[in-house]
């Protein structure tokens, strides 16, 4: 079992082999360990060449130490850091060398940022950001959770918990103290004021939610139609290779077909999907199902309508884009469409990924990244919202029990940063962390 305890290690840079290894280790025992290795205790926070050595004397191999002791460090404990080279064998004989020692143990995934955080040099939100920074693919992510990452969005809600403390301490002063001279009668008016102020405050911030959302998540851009519309062209077109097999058999496209583009910063995931049509086939029936699910999970719809034959009765999404497709054919029929495109050609594939961005940055027109970019932030933010309304909206209530309506909304904005109730939460939102980290 896991001791909080022991001395940890792990590969904390990229797989071996490489032109550089950083092993990590961390814990109480670090100072004996590191002058077992390298015979001394280098300076701290200054980089050092030394000869590693077993405790046989053998060499494992010369690189750079680095030592910064706890708690300025990054758990929060000592921690040294073996910079070596990068091969395979030299990473596995440091390793079985460390295992040597007592109460010394590879870290589990996710175990050198628990313990920062357990140690109080990170909160949940700043954790979630720095997962997310080490998994970012486009600039917006990485600004989004460089934001979350350096305490900007913990710095916004500590300064709410702390209006939220201040708020209950004058109401239980007026309660205690109703009848002293240094308690100004009256002070919990001063106190709803500013309770309705905040729950403007976080009812803005919960509407960028869906922003915070998209950056992290993607947008989800779903590619449908009636079958041989173009669709999987279409998205080969969009990626610029072949990710969709391209037939001029109807039905070709079962199931669900994702891939990832970078457009101006921005994850979009584009989906290509079965043909809609009625149809006795059971497979074919299956995809046209997961087809509609993911349309009713979009953030965009492309509806491809083949404007060289003869138009349908469609029935196009709400919202969707009626893209014409194949316009370097004879039309068949003419139609109301926002763009005509041509994968052969490129005709209106330009305008097309322009109104694709056009619709994103629609919905992610946030001032500041300091946003929520979770479901579970959401979900708790909207239940601080939800209790402060409560203690707002009947004044004739007890003054007590509206104080403890402001408790709730206390707890639920703690449990954001990991404050409070969290216990339950903190094994899975390590267990996303690579080993090492």
């Amino acid at each position: 079992m896991a001791e909080h305890n022991d001395t940890i290690y792990a590969l904390a840079s990229g797989s071996v082999p490489a032109g550089v290894a950083v092993v990590r280790v961390s814990g109480p025992t670090v100072r004996e360990l590191t002058i077992g290795l390298v015979g001394v205790l280098p300076t701290p926070r200054r980089a050092m060449l030394r000869t590693i050595r077993t405790r046989n004397d053998l060499a494992i191999d010369s690189g750079l130490v680095v030592f910064f002791p706890g708690p300025a460090s990054f758990t929060g404990e000592d921690v040294v850091e073996f910079q070596l080279h990068g091969g395979r064998a030299v990473v596995d004989a440091l390793c079985r060398e460390l295992n040597t020692f007592p109460h010394t143990r590879q870290a589990l995934a996710g175990e050198f940022s628990r313990r920062a955080f357990d140690n109080g040099r990170m909160d949940l939100v700043e954790v979630e950001g720095l997962a997310d920074l080490i998994s970012a693919e486009t600039e917006m992510q990485r600004r989004l959770a460089v934001e979350h990452s350096n305490g900007g969005l913990s710095a916004l809600y500590s300064a709410w918990a702390s209006r939220l403390t201040r708020g209950r301490a004058l109401i239980e002063a007026e309660l205690d103290f109703a009848d002293e001279d240094d308690v100004p009668g009256s002070v919990s008016d001063q106190v709803w004021d500013d309770m309705e102020l905040l729950s403007t405050e976080l009812d803005q911030h919960l509407r960028d939610a869906d922003a915070g959302e998209i950056i992290r998540d993607g947008f989800k851009v779903v590619i449908a139609g009636e079958p041989n519309a173009g669709k999987s062209s279409l998205m080969n077109a969009l990626v610029r290779r072949d990710v969709a097999i391209v037939t001029d058999i109807a039905g070709t496209t079962r199931d669900v077909l994702s891939t990832d583009l970078n457009i101006d910063g921005y994850l979009v995931r584009l989906s290509d999907t079965a043909g809609l049509r009625h149809t006795e086939e059971v497979v074919e029936r299956e995809g046209i199902r997961r087809a509609r699910q993911e349309i009713a999970r979009a953030d965009l719809v492309l509806y491809l309508e083949d404007r060289s034959v003869v138009a349908q009765a469609h029935d196009v999404p709400a919202g969707a884009l009626r893209v014409g497709t194949k316009g370097d054919l004879q039309p068949g029929s003419q139609g109301t469409y926002d763009v005509i495109i041509s994968v052969e050609t490129g005709e209106g594939l330009p305008e097309l990924r322009q109104l694709i961005t056009t619709a994103l940055l629609s919905k992610v027109h946030v001032q500041s990244l300091a946003i929520p970019n979770r479901r579970r932030h959401k979900d708790s933010l909207t239940q601080c919202v939800r209790a402060i309304r409560t203690a707002l909206l009947d004044s004739e209530k007890p003054l007590d029990l509206r104080a403890e309506d402001l408790r709730v909304a206390s707890d639920a904005l703690g449990r954001v940063t990991g404050h409070v109730d969290v216990e339950n939460l903190l094994d899975v939102i390590f267990g996303e962390f690579c080993i090492g980290k």
